[in-house]
């Protein structure tokens, strides 16, 4: 049965969006147990920090995989690629040395940026008109990947013990034949009508090196304190005298809360803007963040749970604007957004362990916390009008 239509399709929508799930619950394995990896290992702060640039240098490929995607179909990324990254991730604690425990992160890297390149392109061509809506339904299930993530991890060390996490590779094994089951049926085709004729990529990225220059400033320093959070939570309550698993169950609410900012937000841009959004987070996230850390009990979880919303809702809204690009080459365009994404958070928690080594955990929080409000003036520069409406994409579903 074939369906065309420009109307927002929850039900593949939602299938994207668990897709993300599952493949980011295992992305999201290494934070929990940095502590127990920086103690086997004799990693410093900085080492440990490398780490999350392991995992995150393979993004550089992603206007490549860009590329390929703009002229092939590449939906079996979305399928295949939460296998590879459960394999490399579950091995993770098996690791018997620094430089294979990087090898590991690299190789799941490399799954992660060929599964977010082709994924959003997917969500933009099934959410019709409502694109901001479609990037929340997606990040909602990247956001709760990273709160289901770290209960599955610490819930494999308790049962198994750290070197015992690679038993956790057949669930993602089974996972990736459920979406195949799901999802490879699905054809996803766009049909642009446009005014004049495909540029090349390059020239098309060049028309928008303004609006790009932009956001990435405004990513780095929102980037460096949202890598810290991600990152470095566990580490810093630890250190403070919590156990593994408060500092994990702490962890696990940032994340929820931040999967809620991500549902909450993107949907909210379609209606009161994508700069106003952006500009309401820039403002509360280190208000939040402050109160954080300066407060104890049920105040500073509350502090948590704020700036776990506030902190994660900006994606989808950038997910939103860069879709929004009037572009022939789509795929590429996500894929110079994801790698400058990646880029930047990559940095971000290299200089947030520097910073720790020097300063303590304590103070790099704080640093990083009003550094963060330096991204208002990204924000005032980002051009208002960075795309030019294209025509809503028609869409074919095939069920066989």
């Amino acid at each position: 049965m074939k369906k065309k239509t420009s109307t927002f399709q929850r039900g593949n929508v939602i299938l994207l969006s668990v897709s993300h799930l599952i493949h980011d619950i295992y992305g999201s394995f290494l934070a929990p147990i940095l502590p127990l990896l920086i103690d086997k290992l004799g990693m410093n702060y900085t080492m440990a920090g490398m780490l999350s640039l392991f995992q995150r240098f393979p993004s550089f490929i992603a206007p490549f995989v860009g590329l390929l995607a703009d002229r092939i179909q590449l939906r079996y990324l979305v399928i295949l690629c939460p296998a590879i990254t459960a394999v490399a991730m579950s091995l993770i604690g098996l690791a018997p040395s620094y430089y294979i425990l990087a090898t590991l992160l690299l190789i799941a890297g490399i799954s992660s940026a060929l599964y977010h390149v082709p994924s959003p392109v997917m969500v933009r061509k099934v959410s019709g008109e409502a694109t901001g809506q479609g990037m929340s339904f997606y990040m909602l299930g990247g956001e709760l990947a990273r709160t289901l993530g770290p209960l599955t991890i610490l819930g494999a060390v308790t049962l198994w013990e750290l070197e015992g996490t690679w038993k956790l590779i057949p669930f993602g094994l089974a996972a990736s034949a459920l979406l195949w089951w799901r999802l490879h049926h699905v054809r996803v085709r766009e049909d642009i009508k446009r005014t004049e004729a495909p540029t090349h990529p390059w020239k098309a990225l060049r028309k928008l090196v303004p609006f790009f220059a932009t956001i990435t400033g405004y990513m780095f320093f929102r980037a460096l304190l949202k890598s810290s959070m991600s990152t470095f939570l566990p580490t810093l309550l630890t250190g403070e005298g919590g156990t593994l698993w408060s500092a994990g169950l702490s962890l696990a609410i940032f994340q929820l809360a931040g999967a809620a900012g991500t549902l909450i937000t993107g949907t909210a841009s379609d209606k009161i803007g994508r700069k106003k959004a952006l500009l309401i987070m820039a403002i509360a996230t280190p208000l939040m963040m402050f109160a954080f850390l300066n407060t104890t009990g049920f105040l500073n979880i509350l502090a948590l749970i704020g700036t776990g919303l506030l902190i994660f809702g900006s994606t989808p809204v950038l997910l939103a604007m860069v879709q929004e690009t009037n572009t022939s080459h789509a795929s590429f365009i996500n894929g110079v957004y994801m790698t400058l994404n990646f880029a930047m958070s990559s940095t971000a928690v290299f200089l947030a362990g520097w910073m720790a080594d020097i300063m303590g955990l304590n103070q790099m929080f704080n640093l990083a916390t009003a550094l963060s409000l330096i991204s208002l003036i990204f924000i005032i520069f980002i051009p208002n009008k960075p795309k030019t409406k294209i025509p809503v994409p028609k869409t074919e579903t095939q069920d066989e």
